[in-house]
C-alpha cells in the first residue's frame, strides 16, 4: 500500500467513524504530500504495512498534527484547526508549514504506533461485565491486555445512561449514552478485587508527554470525546504494566483458584498481537480454566466489514463462546442481543 493509499483509506475510516475534519486534513495531505523532506522521505520509505490494520502511519502523523494543535507550537496550523473553519487552501497551506517547519515534533509521533484510548468502548465492557454478574457470584480479579493509559480499567467508575436506565455509580464525572439497539441492559455489578492492565508501551497520564500524546490521538473535531477523556484522567490509578501480554497474563493467571473469576477482556487489541502471543494468551486461559472460572470479554473486529465490532465472551472450563451483540468501534452504538 502507498503512502498516497494509505492515508485516503484512513481519510474513509475517520469520516465513517463520525470525524469530517480529520478525514478532510487526511485527504488534503494525500494529495499534497511530496518527498524530498527528511520527514516524508521517512514516510515514502517506511518498511512494512503503513496501513490502518497494521503501522497505521497515517494515525501516527495526524496525531503528532494534532500534538501540535494542543501545545500551540504551530500557531498557523492552530489557527486552522477546529474550533476555527478556513477553506482548503488554507489548511493546506498550514499543513505544508508544519511539515517543513515542526518536523522534529512529528518524527517524534510517527516513532510510536496510536494508542486510542476510547471510553466509549467501555460501554461493552458495562454490558458484559453486567452479564458475568449474573451468572458469577464471585470476586473478580480483572486484566486489561493492551491497556495503553488504563482509562478503560476504570469502567465501573463511568455510569451507562441507557433506555432501559442508568447502570453505574450516581453522580459518576463520565457518563456513555450510546444509541442503544437490541434488548435491555443486563445491570448486575461485579465486585472486583485487584485490576491491572498491560501494554508494550504504556502511558502514564500523570506524565505531561504522555497526557498529551493520549490527547493527541482524539480527533480535533470531536470535542465530546476530548471533555470525555479530560473526566476520566483523575479516576485513573497506577495500573498498567510493561511487558508482553503473553508473559504478563501467564504469570497472572498462574495462581488462579476456585473462588475468584478470573476476567480477561481487550478491545480493539487482539488484532495487533503476534500469532504467538494470541497462541500463549489463549494457553494461558485454558490452563487457568482447568484450576477456576475463567471469562475472556473481548471487543474486536471480525468478518462483518461495517458492521463495528463483536463483543464475545469465552468462559472456561466448558469452551463456550457465547456471541453478546455488536458495537460502534468507538462506541456510539450498541447492539445488544444477549439472551
Amino acid at each position: 500500500m502507498s503512502l498516497t493509499e494509505a492515508l485516503t483509506e484512513q481519510a474513509m475510516n475517520n469520516e465513517a467513524l463520525g470525524s469530517p475534519f480529520t478525514a478532510r486534513v487526511l485527504r488534503l495531505l494525500a494529495d499534497r504530500i511530496q518527498p524530498g523532506m527528511p520527514l516524508t522521505d521517512r514516510m515514502f520509505a517506511w518498511e512494512g504495512d503503513i496501513g490502518p490494520f497494521a503501522d497505521s502511519l497515517p494515525l501516527r502523523l495526524l496525531g503528532g498534527l494534532h500534538a501540535l494543535v494542543l501545545t500551540g507550537e504551530a500557531p498557523r496550523l492552530v489557527a486552522a484547526y477546529p474550533p476555527h473553519e478556513v477553506d482548503d487552501a488554507t489548511l493546506g497551506a498550514a499543513l505544508d508549514h508544519a511539515l517543513t517547519h515542526n518536523r522534529a515534533t512529528l518524527n517524534r509521533w510517527l516513532d510510536n504506533p496510536p494508542q486510542t484510548n476510547e471510553i466509549r468502548r467501555a460501554a461493552a465492557l458495562i454490558a458484559g461485565a453486567g452479564w458475568l454478574a449474573e451468572r458469577f457470584d464471585l470476586p473478580v480479579v480483572m486484566s486489561e491486555l493492551g491497556a495503553s493509559a488504563g482509562l478503560n480499567l476504570a469502567w465501573d467508575r463511568y455510569a451507562l445512561d441507557t433506555p432501559a436506565g442508568w447502570i453505574g455509580p450516581a453522580g459518576a464525572p463520565v457518563v456513555l449514552t450510546p444509541e442503544w439497539r437490541g434488548g435491555p441492559p443486563p445491570t448486575g455489578r461485579l465486585d472486583i478485587v485487584d485490576r491491572r492492565g498491560v501494554d508494550l508501551k504504556p502511558m502514564d497520564v500523570n506524565l505531561p508527554e504522555d497526557a498529551l500524546r493520549l490527547m493527541s490521538y482524539l480527533w480535533a473535531d470531536q470535542t465530546d470525546r476530548l471533555e470525555r477523556t479530560r473526566a476520566a484522567l483523575p479516576l485513573i490509578g497506577d495500573w498498567v504494566d510493561r511487558g508482553d501480554a503473553a508473559a504478563w497474563l501467564e504469570r497472572r493467571l498462574s495462581g488462579n483458584t476456585p473462588d475468584r473469576l478470573q476476567l480477561i477482556y481487550h478491545t480493539i487489541a487482539w488484532q495487533y498481537f503476534p500469532g504467538d502471543t494470541q497462541a500463549r494468551c489463549l494457553a494461558a486461559m485454558e490452563e487457568a480454566g482447568k484450576r477456576g472460572p475463567v471469562a475472556r470479554l473481548a471487543m474486536e473486529a471480525d468478518d462483518r466489514p461495517g458492521q463495528g465490532a463483536a463483543i464475545t465472551v469465552t468462559l472456561w472450563p466448558s469452551r463456550k463462546v457465547i456471541a453478546l451483540g455488536r458495537v460502534d468501534f468507538h462506541g456510539r452504538w450498541l447492539d445488544w442481543r444477549a439472551g
